[in-house]
């Protein structure tokens, strides 16, 4: 694994950023990727020890150790089979490798008392080249089985099911209610995160292979208070996707944000952090806008302290506000974990993402009380300190204060998915409000509808895009299983 004593002479080497005030200024990837010789480096620090846990707590079971001794014997052959390796679990290696939080280097076990192997940025290393160098290639079924298969939703668990079924020999459809495909990988992560382009080659892989991709198709009926023309170009029912295919697996988002009902929040200058992220998402791909929701010269203030409430504070800098400030309701995390007492679990702790670097207060163990405005535009936002007090949140007496905003972000997950689409096809629903399916191995990710699966955010919940990859490809295998009586393909 790597270089016997490598994890004693070499350091962990953390892919480098362009400068701020460089990057701010556009939307482009600002990453800087290890190169050849840095990721050799990286690869000789995997250690030899013995039970791997990097491969467990990666959620699609990434074969880590195979892949970094690879990339540190640094031969060709030895990268080209480096890409075969990661493939072989995981569809999207460039999506992970740039979005994924690597909970695998949480498990490594050098993670115990030093740095962990930077096993993130080995496998973006590895599938740039194998891009580079012209790896990736369709794989086309040899056989086709004649059965035919609608995947709804196009996000990475829609994209993962539907390679792997049309690599089986299924027909496959791929269904997106939006104008493009990818799901909230290119409608909710912003450019400067993951360019679409690598949405796009995959895509092109995938029509290689047979996937027939159908974009703004809403597939059930149209969501209350909303019009077609919102959503798609056209409705097609439950009904009608059942009797034109052998199987329909249901992938969509969690795409219900959690709303903050307190006074004020109709106020204008309030909105979901999914109202504006898609946005400028579309801009960027040239669509032209009317009202786009911009942060311009004003004081932000998001509300919420993971990722899309992070991916907010970094669009809002590049459009130019004047000031933004992060609010998270929690306590602040510790600078470091303690790792005898958390690995080889993902641990609570304090993390400072790139946008945060680029200009941000952050506020922790704060709750806002009431939107305040005049005329009906957001002015500001009345707080109020909290704190854990018999095992619930509290507010502390004194600590009230009025905040200037002038647009505020409301990034604090996402519930469940749409129930129109569940309900369409009459799919039970757990006590979240997700369709209701196993991961069994036998009949696994089946619902309670005959021929209808479900997989990914729609089955789980908000979750990570390396779970929807994983349940997408296990939820293939299962379709796989349910048309063949058998499938060879893995789990």
């Amino acid at each position: 694994m790597g270089k016997v004593t490598g994890f004693m002479e070499y350091e962990r080497l953390e892919e480098g950023y362009e400068a701020v005030p460089t990057r701010v200024k556009n939307y482009k990837e600002f990453v800087i990727g290890l190169n050849t010789d840095q990721a050799k480096v990286q690869g000789a620090r995997c250690m030899d020890c013995g039970t791997p846990f990097c491969n467990n707590g990666c959620p699609v079971n990434n074969i880590i150790p195979d892949f970094n001794d690879l990339v540190y014997r640094g031969r060709n052959e030895d990268w080209k089979a480096a890409i075969t390796v990661l493939h072989s679990t995981n569809n999207f290696p460039e999506f992970t490798g740039r979005i994924c939080p690597a909970p695998c280097e949480a498990a490594c076990t050098l993670n115990v008392n030093d740095d962990a192997v930077g096993i993130k940025s080995i496998e973006h290393a590895i599938i740039d080249r194998a891009w580079a160098e012209g790896w990736v290639k369709p794989q086309v079924a040899k056989v086709k089985t004649g059965k035919t298969v609608a995947v709804v939703g196009s996000g990475p668990a829609g994209m993962a099911a539907a390679q792997q079924l049309a690599r089986a020999g299924h027909s496959v459809t791929l269904f997106e209610k939006n104008d493009r495909v990818g799901g909230l990988l290119r409608y909710g992560i912003p450019d400067f995160k993951m360019e679409k382009s690598h949405i796009d080659r995959r895509v092109a892989q995938m029509e290689a292979e047979g996937v027939v991709f159908k974009t703004g198709v809403l597939v059930g009926s149209i969501p209350e208070g909303h019009k077609v023309t919102n959503w798609a170009k056209e409705v097609i029912s439950a009904d009608e996707l059942k009797a034109q295919f052998d199987a329909v697996l249901l992938t969509g988002g969690a795409e219900n944000s959690r709303d903050l009902p307190v006074p004020g929040r109709e106020l204008q200058g309030v909105h979901f952090a999914m109202e504006f992220l898609p946005q400028q998402n579309k801009v960027n791909a040239g669509d032209k806008l009317k009202g786009q929701i911009r942060a311009d010269g004003k004081h932000v203030i998001v509300i919420g302290g993971g990722d899309t409430g992070s991916d907010c504070v970094g669009t809002s800098n590049r459009h130019g506000a004047k000031s933004v400030t992060q609010f998270e309701v929690m306590p602040q995390p510790p600078e470091e974990e303690d790792r005898p007492l958390t690995w080889p679990y993902w641990p609570i702790k304090l993390r400072t993402s790139s946008s945060h670097e680029e200009g941000c207060e952050r506020v922790f163990a704060i709750s806002t009380k009431e939107f305040v405005g005049e005329k009906g535009k957001l002015t500001g936002l009345k707080t109020v300190k909290v704190e854990f007090k018999d095992g619930k949140l509290t507010e502390v007496p004194g600590t009230e204060q009025t905040l200037k905003a002038d647009l505020v972000f409301l990034a604090m997950g996402f519930t469940a998915p749409i129930a129109t689409v569940l309900d369409a096809f009459g799919v039970s629903k757990d006590a979240r409000g997700n369709a209701k399916a196993t991961t069994d191995f036998t009949g696994g990710y089946a619902t309670n509808v005959d021929k209808v699966f479900a997989a990914g955010d729609m089955r789980r919940g908000q979750s990570l895009v390396v779970w929807a990859i994983r349940e997408g490809r296990q939820a293939a295998r299962a379709v796989d299983e349910f048309l063949m009586g058998t499938s060879d393909l893995p789990r």
